[in-house]
């Protein structure tokens, strides 16, 4: 694979959070790491979805997290993106949206539960929320240490990030990763219509409870177990 083509999977996966209506002005990106490099691609920051094309997303280390072609500057979250590869192999492409459901959820400092089968295809377990970023993180190379706070994350609460491919970060906003653009597209887009349906859920019933784990795992199991039946083969 070319470093066009992951620019390409990178413009592709940009335009497709934008149509699924998970961003509004420039308030995301999405990017691609290449299979077999230390290299990814990613949205210039601040642009308009409306002016990019496959150049214009850029080429970035994911070893030193140096610029190695483009013109424009990366995206603000960058560092963010770099951290999530670093620590999770399974992640090829990262999506990082402030789509509104997920945020109410991530600025009231509150995982997304696991309320039902919908949340089970795709979630294995509950979405986590990080700890709240101290002042020291946020004003020292802010970007880096929320990456670095997703991991903490997913390490201290002993989440596997291929089961549970995504994460509200405290007052801020979801991140979500997939072994392809498509995949991270997808988890990003199911990871707001979760948080819409637990939100109702929660204000139907506020005493709802986790769904029994029992239908949970069968549902998450036969789309990704070993022995998994859903689609065709």
């Amino acid at each position: 694979m070319t470093h066009y083509e992951i620019q390409k999977e990178t413009l592709q996966a940009n335009r497709a959070i934008v149509d699924a209506g998970l961003v509004l002005l420039t308030w995301g990106n999405a990017s691609v790491r290449h299979p077999t490099e230390q290299v990814m691609a990613i949205k210039p920051s601040g642009v308009s979805y409306d002016a990019l094309d496959a150049e214009s997303m850029v080429l970035v280390s994911i070893e030193t997290g140096e610029v190695i072609s483009g013109d424009l500057r990366p995206s603000s979250d960058t560092a963010t993106h770099l951290e999530i590869y670093r620590a999770f192999p399974e992640a090829r492409s990262v999506v990082h949206t402030h789509s509104a459901k997920a945020v109410a959820w991530a600025q009231a400092h509150r995982d997304i539960p696991i309320f039902g089968t919908t949340h089970a295809d795709h979630f294995r377990d509950a979405i986590p929320v990080t700890r709240p970023m101290t002042q020291a993180e946020v004003e020292d190379q802010y970007e880096y240490h929320t990456g670095l706070v997703i991991v903490e994350t997913f390490q201290s609460r002993t989440i596997d990030p291929a089961a549970v491919p995504g994460v509200l970060v405290a007052s801020h906003g979801p991140f979500a990763w997939g072994a392809d653009a498509t995949k991270a597209v997808e988890n990003a887009i199911v990871l707001e219509a979760v948080a819409a349906m637990a939100l109702d859920t929660h204000t139907i019933n506020p005493g709802s409870e986790r769904a029994p784990e029992y239908l949970t795992e069968k549902h998450w199991l036969r789309k990704h177990g070993k022995h998994a039946y859903y689609g065709q083969k």
